[in-house]
């Protein structure tokens, strides 16, 4: 006879295996992170931490996340889990436009430069997420609207970047100012 003692460690029937996988995963997850930050040097600079030290520390939070989520399953599966929201079957209509946009960014960047095709993609996703939600695409003065948000929003972060913080980011001018 079983007893359900709260905080138990034993292993309980009630749990779903895919419970169970997305543990184990994020351990071999953990692993692999652990594996990849091995591999890179651990040379102290001056603040008194090399640059592995950010690897290890997500792998380690990695492998903390795993146990726990593990132990969790263990203990009875995810408790107290509601129920998931949103559609039953994926939007792919929303999904193309919000994956052309990034897409299409990371294509026309070093040609058009990074205002317009942050503008772009800025742009297309809005167009997908509104369609996610159930509402329309947007009409052509609805596409103008964003393009131009997506610039006022994508022209201070390029001036932010290449006039203060001196990151080289691609232009559609030689100036610095598109």
């Amino acid at each position: 006879m079983q007893t359900e003692s709260m905080g138990s460690p034993e292993a309980r029937p009630d749990h779903r295996p895919a419970q169970l996988a997305i543990g184990v995963g994020a351990v071999l997850l953990a692993a692999a992170l652990a594996y990849g930050a091995a591999n890179i040097p651990s040379d102290a600079g001056y603040a008194g931490v090399g640059p592995d030290f950010l690897p290890w520390l997500v792998a380690a939070a990695m492998a903390l996340c795993g146990v726990l989520l593990i132990w969790e399953v263990r203990t009875g599966g995810f408790r107290k889990m509601e129920e998931p929201s949103g559609a039953a079957r994926g939007d792919w209509h929303a999904l193309a436009w919000v994956s052309a946009g990034i897409l299409g960014n990371a294509a026309l960047i070093t040609t058009i430069g990074f205002i317009l095709s942050c503008a772009l993609c800025f742009t297309l996703a809005v167009r997908g997420l509104r369609i996610s939600e159930g509402k329309p695409g947007g009409h052509a003065m609805q596409t103008v609207r964003d393009a131009a948000t997506g610039m006022l929003i994508s022209a201070p972060t390029y001036w932010l970047f290449t006039k203060f913080l001196a990151v080289n980011l691609p232009g559609l001018t030689g100036t610095g100012w598109l």
